[in-house]
């Protein structure tokens, strides 16, 4: 039986009985935080740990969840002038490029210090156990003794080798620093240190430092795949050999890959893997491998996630390569995990009568005379079940992460053109964060019946757009990174009330392009036009190619006609039945016989 048709229960059973190497790894949900200056997936570790465990690679027991970093231990590495100065939110300027107050340096400190902690455990475990630990998280090695910067606050790997060495290891320890950046604070550090090896590759040096036990390759930019594993396999073994080192930190980053929001780069995803094996094959063999610590460094963009995810998966199948799904599937598969987990009850409030579900009086007595009035969204859902909701999935927490402590759910359903969810900063609806309008459609698709969505806005007025990033068109403030999870929960929604897909139509080009890879189209020829139209960008980046599609600059060669995007509904099958829809003889025909320009990209005028 093919891979793919194998329920995942199964797959993960058989893994267990296969044993996969004894690799433990550290996590916490409070390494989930996102700043406005920094375009990391907050969500990576869990994402990656999501991934292992649905495919039965990663038990339980395997899974340990670090507590912060002391004070006590921070100070063997960094100075008390420096921790004393970050009370002052001025020093999150250096090192984020802003200040954001109080409130998020605090949030700041708390995530890197358990971050730091998730190092310091992940060290513990590798020396006990003689193996593999892997922090999901961590990795700032721009943190200085005596300052930070580059989005590192304290340098993690430094405070876990100075925890190793009052606790009495006094091995050789190498640490292997692949970030695209120059592992500048590490290499400061222990610059006088013979017995800490430093080897970074990467593009440019950050600082000019002359360490008594360190190779530094500066490689520049624009690098590709031979080159960069050419100097690999050229410079990292002799140093295994000659320095032969009792305790391995790997600081696995993904920044080098092509696409990466920070990088310049261009390694692809099999020469990225190729990378981390080879690291790995220089450990050891199974069973006489050399205690190593792997933290995730840099990787920004929410596709990082999937690099670490093939190297871990890949270590634990012993070189056999699953490929991860999408961040989207991802997104839907945590979500999933969650609702089993959900009491349909709590949701609908269709329990027993002494039980308080936040019913209101409408749903007791029913309406006393005129019009019946709506009191569930979607027939379905109480307010209350709405808000356990967003608590359970951790939708919630996401926005107090972002300094909205008090979220605030209300609603109005009954809006004809579609039933309204509103979740404001606070009960004084100061803010309003986020808005769905969305409605039952029997319609669209004739014989189904969809979850359409009218409208939904996403946003956070109290950030302004980094420099650099300009709005897309509708967009009037910076999102709050939650597009893929609300979609998701939208999915987990018509599951839940048996609704055969969502739907609804991009009024932009820019989300139809971010919706097309995952949705289908009604209308094939449009899809095939949005198809040759982003062939014809396929270069340029999302707002790049926005503004030259409004710009008219994608043109059928022919007749020199822009390409203007038509608003056209995209639907998102959930049944088997839509799915065979879409799947039919029928529908794929219309697809083959659509046609559509060959649009092609026209030079921009000069100034």
């Amino acid at each position: 039986m093919p891979r793919q048709l194998l329920p995942r229960f199964l797959r993960r059973g058989l893994r267990r009985l296969r044993s996969p190497p004894a690799v433990d790894f550290v996590y916490s949900p409070a390494y989930a935080h996102r700043h406005p200056n920094v375009p990391a997936d907050p969500l990576r570790g869990e994402r990656i740990l999501t991934f292992l465990t649905s495919e039965g690679l990663c038990r339980p027991r395997r899974i340990h969840h670090p507590r912060p970093a002391s004070v006590r231990s921070l100070r063997r590495v960094h100075t008390d002038d420096y921790l004393l100065s970050l009370r002052e939110e001025e020093a999150l300027v250096p090192i984020f490029g802003a200040s954001s107050g109080l409130a998020e340096l605090d949030r700041l400190l708390e995530v890197q210090r358990r971050m730091v902690g998730g190092t310091n455990l992940a060290t513990r475990l590798a020396l006990d156990l003689e193996g593999i630990a892997v922090n999901l998280g961590g990795g700032f090695h721009h943190a200085w003794a005596d300052h930070g910067g580059g989005f590192c606050i304290f340098n993690d790997v430094a405070v876990a080798i100075a925890a190793a060495r009052y606790h009495g290891f006094d091995g050789r320890v190498l640490v292997v620093d692949l970030d695209v950046h120059h592992g500048d604070g590490t290499e400061a550090i222990f610059a006088r240190d013979s017995t800490v090896y430093t080897f970074s590759i990467h593009n440019r040096a950050w600082a000019e430092l002359d360490a008594v036990a360190n190779t530094r390759i500066d490689l520049g930019f624009e690098v590709h795949d031979g080159t960069y594993l050419a100097a690999l396999e050229e410079h990292l073994p002799p140093i295994f050999a000659s320095f032969d080192p009792q305790l391995v930190f790997y600081l696995a980053g993904c920044d080098p890959a092509e696409g990466d929001a920070l990088g310049d780069w261009h390694i692809t995803p099999q020469a990225m893997l190729q990378r981390d094996l080879f690291v790995l094959s220089l450990l050891g063999e199974e069973g006489r491998r050399l205690p190593a610590v792997v933290t995730l460094a840099g990787g920004y963009g929410n596709e990082a996630w999937r690099l670490s995810a093939r190297f871990f998966g890949s270590l634990l199948l012993r070189g056999k390569t699953i490929e991860p799904p999408s961040t989207a599937e991802i997104t839907l598969l945590r979500y999933r995990d969650i609702a089993r987990l959900q009491d349909p009850l709590e949701l609908s409030g269709n329990g027993p009568q002494e039980e308080d579900w936040g019913l209101t009086e409408e749903d007791v007595f029913g309406p006393l005379g005129g019009p019946a009035k709506a009191t569930r969204f979607l027939g379905y859902y109480t307010r209350h079940g709405l808000e356990l909701a967003l608590e359970r999935y951790g939708i919630f927490d996401r926005l107090r992460d972002q300094g909205f402590e008090r979220p605030y759910l209300d609603w109005d359903l009954d809006d004809v053109s579609g039933q309204t969810v509103r979740v404001f900063s606070d009960s004084e609806k100061k803010v309003l964060l986020g808005e769905l309008r969305a409605r039952r459609d029997r319609r669209l698709i004739p014989g189904f019946e969809t979850l359409h969505v009218e409208w939904l806005l996403l946003q956070n007025p109290t950030q302004a757009f980094t420099s650099g990033r300009q709005p897309l068109p509708g967009q009037e403030f910076p999102g709050l990174g939650l597009l893929r999870d609300i979609v998701a929960l939208l999915i987990i929604a018509c599951e839940r009330l048996e609704l055969d897909g969502l739907s609804f139509v991009p009024s932009h080009f820019h989300l139809a392009v971010t919706s097309a890879g995952m949705m289908r189209f009604l209308d094939p020829v449009q899809e095939a036009r949005l198809e040759s139209a982003l062939r014809a960008v396929a270069d340029l980046d999302l707002a790049d190619a926005v503004g030259a599609v409004n710009a008219g600059r994608v043109v059928d060669p022919k007749t020199g006609e822009g390409y203007h995007w038509q608003p056209t509904p995209l639907v998102q099958p959930v049944s088997e039945r839509l799915e065979a829809y879409f799947e039919s003889e029928e529908y794929r025909k219309n697809r083959e016989n659509a046609k559509a320009p060959a649009f092609v990209l026209r030079p921009a005028e000069g100034p």
